[in-house]
């Protein structure tokens, strides 16, 4: 296992306990999308599957690619809902088991692939996928234009990729801000592989590799409302989330009010959806 993965790892391949303590019902770790002032975390999280599903264009039974598929929500949503064959790639072994071990549960087995490792060593034939989604995985990934340019290769022509992320709001504010001590905090104790950038730096990536940015929603508020979500559930279940391992409730804690102190400010959550023009 290389030190990337390990690094990665050292998060994500925490004991699964721990993600459900905090998270919906799917384990859906990233930003979910708010229609009404009513909507609940659960809530939240399907209407944010429908619209990855709608940005890819995703069309029943066909071939889709969720990197980064971590525990497995749009996974199992696509090959659910859609019956689509959906291959996740993830370097965690928990998340491999779980997406594995649930797809099963629900008869899903023929339509669901998991490869356990990083996207870079992930391979398919040229123009294997219809539609293929990054949720929050490319911080992970440190060479960016081959990352993008590997996932162009993958995708039929006019396919769609969506990627969301949190960036920087800008260059700037990433030199100024990249190594101050709430920064080092989430890098060092959190995600041990990670880097945020801005914007303008996937967009430059993606268009390097061919791709035609198709459109850019910013979802920054959506994200700030899912951690306040996050961070009520890690106060209500504090003593069940330290016994799994003690100190866990305040890391978390630490983590997400430190990402949600940052937003408009210095962080931006974005949904870019891209094509494969030609």
């Amino acid at each position: 296992m290389t030190a990337g993965v390990v690094e990665t790892n050292q998060h994500y391949d925490l004991d699964p306990a721990i993600f459900e303590q905090f998270l919906d019902p799917m384990r859906k770790y990233s930003s979910a999308l708010y229609r009404t002032a009513a909507d609940d975390l659960a809530t939240a999280q399907r209407h944010k599957l429908r619209f990855v599903a709608d940005r890819m264009s995703v069309a029943d039974g066909e071939a889709v690619l969720d990197i980064g598929c971590g525990w497995g929500a749009l996974t199992l949503f696509l090959a659910g809902r859609y019956d689509c064959t959906v291959t996740g790639v993830t370097p965690a072994r928990r998340q491999h088991d779980h997406v594995v071990g649930t797809a099963a549960t629900r008869g899903l087995t023929d339509r669901v692939r998991v490869h356990h490792g990083m996207f870079e060593d992930f391979d398919a034939p040229r123009g294997s996928f219809a539609a293929a989604a990054a949720l929050g995985s490319v911080v992970h990934m440190p060479d960016l234009p081959a990352v993008f340019a590997k996932v162009r290769r993958l995708l039929r022509r006019g396919a769609r990729f969506y990627v969301s992320e949190s960036c920087f709001r800008s260059a700037a504010i990433q030199a100024e801000f990249d190594a101050r001590p709430g920064t080092d905090f989430v890098r060092d104790s959190i995600f041990g592989n990670g880097r945020l950038r801005p914007l303008s730096e996937l967009v430059a990536a993606a268009e390097a590799a061919g791709f035609a940015v198709d459109a850019v929603d910013d979802l920054t508020d959506h994200y700030r409302r899912t951690i306040d979500h996050w961070i009520e559930r890690v106060a209500a279940r504090a003593p069940q989330l330290d016994a799994i391992r003690d100190g866990t409730a305040a890391d978390l804690t630490r983590y997400l009010e430190i990402a949600n102190a940052g937003w408009g400010y210095t962080t931006k959550h974005y949904g870019v959806t891209l094509r494969n023009a030609r």
